[in-house]
């Protein structure tokens, strides 16, 4: 079968091997998958775990904000929040220096979970490092921060 692609395969394996996006991604997943099944005993995911720990803060954050923190577009934090707040782990009230926008905090369940939750990540990150001696994760960390 003839290859009459106007990218050839050659280039798709090159793309596979060097792109830093793609690994990236396969990282993420695979690292998601991960703490997903860790956090599962106390009903969260990663993504909601690294949320509400973005929300950990002394004074209740605004939606932009924690947004920008977590690289998330508004509609896109807005959505993840709607099943914390039906758990009634989020609250969201509107800032007093601007009706128009709203401040974010965790209620005193989602502070439960969230404390709950901590040992488990905790030891999951070290049971991680621990499987790859062979990884510097903080220059990992660095380097992802570096391009965040």
């Amino acid at each position: 079968m003839a290859d009459d692609s106007p990218v050839p395969y050659s280039t798709t394996l090159f793309v596979r091997d060097t792109c830093l996006c793609l690994h990236a991604q396969r990282a993420a997943r695979a690292l998601a998958r991960r703490f997903d099944r860790a956090l599962k005993p106390v009903g969260l995911t990663n993504g909601q775990f690294s949320l509400m720990m973005s929300l950990n803060r002394p004074e209740p954050p605004g939606l932009g904000s924690v947004a920008a923190l977590l690289a998330m577009d508004r509609t896109t934090l807005t959505a993840a929040l709607k099943p914390l707040e039906r758990r009634e782990w989020v609250s969201s009230t509107p800032d007093p220096d601007d009706r128009r926008s709203r401040r974010l905090s965790l209620t005193e369940a989602g502070r439960r979970v969230l404390a709950e939750a901590l040992p488990i990540w905790s030891a999951e990150h070290t049971a991680l490092e621990a499987e790859r001696p062979d990884l510097d994760f903080s220059v990992i960390r660095d380097g992802l921060t570096a391009l965040s």
